[in-house]
């Protein structure tokens, strides 16, 4: 395997693929480099020398500057590296058509999904238990526990999943709203078979107020929905369970059907990245993300703190100039989210990005961006909407993992794709497959992940694309994800205002 790679002609920087020794020697087509230091795996190598001020490039664009003197060969880092970005931009309409590998190659592949009423398209029979308010959330728990007790293997269901979250009460203004149509939106999720909305019936959010926010969505099905006030009934938990028993019965005879992949809509997802985020997993959404688009299916790019330094190629590809002003009103509008709580904009990456090798935003927001793969960007939601239509979208939501991750499930995607190099235990309410950016981590956790692209190290990525084209259509086909096997299920609301 080699050491290293540069990964675009222009760069100025090596991107080590392990660990390199002091004393090293690189050659480049720069010429000979001899490492100064250890560089840990995805560190930067420097491949030439830099003075102070002098830019420094990946991915072919500036990922920042350096702040000393640096000679060739030195670990190129946050001690001797900073970011170019400082507040907002002004931004002019200049498109650019990428080429797309799958765009003339049709798919007639299905996938097993199941065809809901309305016409979406599910790749889960789940049963949803969604709280209105947080402090009912100790007696779902005993729901779950006597249905489960009733039905080990989740009945009728794929999996039984409890929406757990804090709020639904004591908030005001947008931050309620948002609450509020979060958990709308996971009620009508193509995902779900069947849905108990269980409320206390003192809080904000009260459930004739979720009831006609999910009637103006497209209706309800009293089969596969029910709704259940707490402080109106005797014995809550028994009517609770009564409840499932019917979701139960009205589920049992779904089964999947062939669909097109033009149904799929997947979310694209990073978080605990490294240096090699960028080179392998990324990269490989990217091309996952061409594929989908190409078959007529939708993908969806989310985390606006982390396209900050890379929006300009988000910008390019708009398909046409009223997205590009979408896009503006999307990134600058982030950036005043930020400015009116008095914080930096531009403080990222975290503690585990930085270990992993990311030394500033535009080195993240470059390697972040791949997962959109070549595509136009045909549309912009914000938080709480749905998709409306296909190929590539981007989407309102903060770079926070859960909160991100719950805004894309939110958004009627049936599965994110998310990207690690650090690793993490998390999904959200649909299943959520976690791709490993090195073989390393992939091995050490193998409960978590769920497909090692650090295999692009050595596998071409036309061939490890395939592979893992197929691995999704199998996920969407049933096939279950980590998170799912072990029972990992969450949701995360975005919190933007004033508790009472």
């Amino acid at each position: 395997m080699n050491q290293f790679i540069i990964l675009n002609p222009s760069d100025t920087v090596a991107v080590a693929l392990q660990d390199i020794p002091a004393g090293t020697e690189l050659k480049t087509p720069q010429g000979t480099v001899t490492t100064r230091e250890e560089v840990k795996r995805g560190h930067k190598i420097a491949l030439k020398s830099f003075a102070v001020g002098d830019n420094v490039v990946k991915y072919g664009f500036p990922i920042g500057h350096a702040t000393t003197a640096v000679a060739a060969g030195a670990w190129m880092h946050t001690q001797n590296l900073k970011t170019n970005l400082d507040g907002e931009l002004t931004y002019t309409y200049q498109p650019q058509k990428l080429p797309n590998v799958y765009a003339d190659k049709k798919d007639s592949r299905t996938f097993m999904g199941y065809k809901r009423p309305n016409g979406k398209v599910g790749i889960r029979n789940d049963l949803y238990i969604i709280p209105t308010v947080g402090c009912i959330n100790p007696l779902l728990d005993i729901v779950v526990q006597q249905f489960k007790a009733l039905h080990p293997d989740n009945g009728s269901f794929d999996n039984v999943i409890l929406l757990k979250h804090p709020y639904g009460c004591s908030q005001l203004g947008d931050d309620f709203e948002q609450t509020r149509k979060i958990l709308v939106d996971a009620a009508l999720q193509p995902n779900a078979g069947g849905v108990l909305i269980f409320g206390l019936g003192c809080e904000n959010n009260q459930m004739d107020g979720m009831e006609k926010a999910i009637e103006a969505q497209g209706g309800i099905d009293p089969q596969r929905m029910k709704f259940l006030i707490s402080q109106e009934v005797d014995d809550e938990l028994g009517l609770a369970l009564d409840y499932l028993e019917e979701l139960n019965d009205a589920a049992a005879d779904d089964v999947r059907t062939p669909q097109p992949l033009s149904e799929l809509k997947i979310g694209l997802k990073c978080g605990g990245s490294d240096g090699l985020s960028g080179v392998t997993a990324n990269p490989l959404l990217g091309q996952l993300s061409d594929f989908v688009t190409a078959q007529g299916g939708s993908t969806v790019l989310s985390e606006v703190p982390e396209m900050f330094g890379a929006e300009t190629i988000l910008m390019s590809r708009a398909k046409d100039e009223a997205t590009f002003e979408k896009i503006v009103k999307l990134i600058n509008g982030f950036k005043a989210y930020f400015e009116s709580f008095h914080q930096p904009i531009y403080e990222n990456p975290s503690p585990g990005n930085k270990e992993g090798g990311i030394s500033t935003l535009e080195d993240k927001s470059l390697g972040c961006t791949q997962k959109s793969g070549h595509s136009p960007v045909n549309d912009v939601l914000q938080y709480g909407e749905k998709i409306r239509q296909s190929g590539l979208t981007l989407l309102q939501s903060p770079g926070n993992d859960l909160v991100s991750s719950s805004a894309e499930a939110s958004a009627d995607c049936q599965m994110v794709l998310f990207t690690t190099g650090r690793g993490t235990p998390f999904a959200t309410y649909v299943p959520t497959v976690k791709v490993a950016s090195n073989s390393y981590i992939a091995n050490k956790k193998p409960r978590w992940i769920d497909f090692d692209a650090g295999q692009l190290l050595e596998k071409s990525m036309a061939d490890l694309a395939d592979e893992f084209i197929q691995y999704i259509i199998d996920v969407a086909s049933g096939e279950k994800t980590n998170n799912e096997k072990y029972g990992i299920h969450g949701l995360a609301i975005f919190k933007t205002g004033v508790t009472e």
